[in-house]
C-alpha cells in the first residue's frame, strides 16, 4: 500500500483474533526490514526477539501483565538494545572499511578513509567507553568548556548514551510497524512491562535493556479502542 494508507492503517491493537494466524517468515522479514532503519552512528546496537511458541507467549502475557494486546498476541517481537556490544561493533565496522578501503597505511588513505577508520577507531570508542559512569562526567565538563567557544556535541554521560541507543531502537521499531500495517498486519507497542523477568526469560544479558514488547495479530473490531485522538496540529507544529 502507499506510505499514507501504511501510516493511518497502523493502531495500537490492543485484541487479535484467535482465528486467524499470521505467518512467523512475514513478521521475520518485517523485522529484517527494521534493521534498516536509521540509527546512530550505523552503530546497529540491537537485537530482535521473535517469539513464536505458545509457552513462552502465555510466559510473555503475564510478564505484560495480562493485557489484552498480551493475551491475544499471536507473536510478539521483543526490541532489546545492546549498548553493550559497541566494541563488537565497532570491529565490524573496522573490518568492513577496510574491504572497503583497503588495509593500507594511514599516509596511503584518502581523506575520506582516514576519517571513517578515525570516527570508528577513536571517536566512537570515547563516546561509549566509560568506567561507572565517571568517564562520561569528565568527557561531559570538558565538552561544557569547549562549548563555550564553539558547537559541540554535548551529550557525553553513560545516560546520554543511553538514551542515543534507545532513540535508535525506537527508530527501528516504527518501521517494523509499518512495515506489519503495509501487509496488513497488526501491532500494539507495549511499554507496561516486567523487564527483569523478561530478561531472565528470554536469557537476556545484564548489559541488553528492553525498549518495548511489540504484540503482533491480526485485529479485531473491537481491538481499536475508538478513533485515533491527536492534538491539534497547529499547537505541535511549529515553522521557524
Amino acid at each position: 500500500m502507499e506510505f499514507t494508507e501504511a501510516v493511518n492503517r497502523r493502531r495500537s491493537v490492543r485484541k487479535y483474533d484467535p482465528n486467524r494466524p499470521i505467518e512467523a517468515e512475514k513478521v521475520k522479514k518485517c523485522i529484517e526490514l527494521a534493521t534498516l532503519a536509521p540509527n546512530s552512528s550505523n552503530m546497529q546496537l540491537w537485537e530482535f526477539h521473535h517469539i513464536c511458541s505458545k509457552d513462552v507467549l502465555q510466559k510473555m502475557s503475564g510478564y505484560c501483565f495480562d493485557q489484552n494486546a498480551a493475551k491475544t498476541a499471536q507473536q510478539m517481537v521483543v526490541m532489546v538494545v545492546r549498548k553493550d556490544l559497541w566494541r563488537k561493533r565497532v570491529a565490524a565496522h573496522v573490518s568492513y572499511l577496510k574491504k572497503v578501503y583497503g588495509d593500507k597505511p594511514r599516509n596511503e588513505m584518502s581523506k575520506r578513509a582516514k576519517f571513517a577508520f578515525t570516527y570508528y577507531k577513536t571517536i566512537i570508542p570515547v563516546s561509549y567507553a566509560d568506567f561507572f559512569g565517571i568517564f562520561g562526567y569528565v568527557k561531559y565538563a570538558v565538552y561544557w568548556l569547549i562549548g563555550l567557544f564553539r558547537p559541540i556535541y554535548r551529550q557525553a554521560r553513560k545516560s546520554d548514551m543511553r538514551i542515543v541507543a534507545h532513540k535508535s531502537m525506537a527508530l527501528a521499531a516504527q518501521t517494523f510497524m509499518l512495515a506489519m500495517a503495509d501487509i496488513n498486519y497488526d501491532t500494539c507497542p507495549m511499554e507496561g512491562i516486567d523487564s527483569l523477568r523478561i530478561k531472565k526469560l528470554l536469557k537476556l544479558p545484564r548489559g541488553s535493556e528492553i525498549n518495548m514488547v511489540i504484540s503482533c495479530g491480526i485485529r479485531l473490531p473491537e481491538g481499536i479502542y475508538g478513533e485515533r485522538f491527536r492534538i491539534p496540529f497547529t499547537e505541535v507544529y511549529k515553522k521557524v
